[in-house]
């Protein structure tokens, strides 16, 4: 498994059960579910690597759409909807992508968006 190591296994298929049905993906509950919450900031970068498949640094929308897929490969795509909602959720800077360097994933990933959410 691509997250070995870093999620556990329970709490991925808990968190892929979830979100089954289509449009039915939140990626806060998400995140919570898996057990990102209680992650360090390596341990994020690592998850981050995963999803970013082409290794450019950056996660873009069709690495998004696929994003369930990185945690079982009989997972199902997210819808359109649901791809966009979650790129504008972590796109601070509008170019269409979420950067694991700099102030996207720092101050602004994904995980980061969690937390705020939480707050």
């Amino acid at each position: 498994m691509a997250f070995a190591g870093i999620l556990n296994d329970a709490d991925i298929t808990a968190a892929l059960q979830a979100c089954q049905a289509a449009d039915s993906f939140e990626y806060k509950s998400f995140f919570a579910k898996v057990g990102l919450s209680a992650k360090t900031p390596d341990d994020i970068k690592k998850a981050f690597a995963v999803i970013d498949q082409d290794k450019s640094g950056f996660i873009e929308e069709d690495e998004l759409k696929l994003f369930l897929q990185n945690f079982s490969a009989g997972a199902r795509a997210l819808t359109d909807a649901e791809t966009k909602a979650f790129l504008k959720a972590g796109d601070s800077d509008g170019d269409g992508k979420i950067g694991v360097d700099g102030e996207e994933f720092a101050p602004c990933s994904i995980y980061q968006l969690y937390l705020t959410e939480m707050i």
